[in-house]
């Protein structure tokens, strides 16, 4: 199975990236924005496609053509204003859904905000809720298409080294993971067609990845 990682120069994407280079069974293709980010994800032997979000569809689908599955782990990040969250976290995130569409690609991963539900954005600080706001409605989005999807809401990011166990369910008491966590739920995510049509949360637990996986 060959991986189109959007976001994939993030903490998350990196990671990512190199669990799918180190799988049997998987391969990468990391879409970057620019040519300085590829030698990273080169060194790994893993595919790059250089394209900005924020640009049109027909560029995304070039990058998704003869991919099997597309990763969404882009963000705006927490150092830019509500204008770039809505063209990234919400209007990039579409466009990607149409790309994956319109290549013919069938499963798509969304690594989501811990709580999108309507109460999130409304009990949001005010500097928070556009990006509650922005994922509110990519989820939705994501729902109403004919892709193969599963959203993962993971808690707290953290750059702590990972575990490798977690608790994962429809909904878990709000904590924290470490972001290499994340990437390695994403990788079981992908080799588990049980997952297709579900959404969970994830944070730090007790059990092995896999088992929390092919448990939901």
């Amino acid at each position: 199975m060959k991986v189109l990682i959007v976001g994939a120069n993030g903490q998350i994407g990196k990671h990512l990236v190199k669990d799918i280079q180190d799988h049997d069974s998987l391969k990468a293709r990391a879409l970057i924005r620019k040519e300085e980010q590829a030698s990273y994800f080169h060194d790994l032997g893993a595919e790059t496609a250089i394209v900005d979000l924020e640009g049109e569809v027909d560029n995304i689908v070039e990058a998704a053509k003869g991919v099997d599955a597309l990763v969404f782990t882009a963000g705006s990040g927490p150092h830019t204003g509500p204008d770039k969250t809505m063209m990234i976290d919400l209007d990039g995130a579409i466009k990607t859904m149409k790309a994956a569409e319109q290549a013919g690609v069938k499963r798509y991963v969304m690594i989501s905000s811990f709580d999108t539900r309507r109460e999130a954005i409304q009990s949001a600080s005010e500097s928070f809720a556009p990006y509650v706001v922005a994922k509110h409605y990519a989820d939705e989005w994501l729902r109403g298409t004919n892709l193969n999807h599963t959203i993962i809401h993971p808690g707290k990011l953290t750059n702590d080294d990972g575990t490798g166990h977690v608790e994962a369910a429809a909904e878990v008491e709000r904590g924290e993971v470490p972001r290499q966590d994340v990437a390695r739920v994403i990788l079981e995510t992908l080799v588990h067609d049980s997952t297709i049509g579900k959404e969970f949360q994830v944070v730090s637990g007790q059990q092995s990845i896999t088992d929390a996986v092919t448990s939901l």
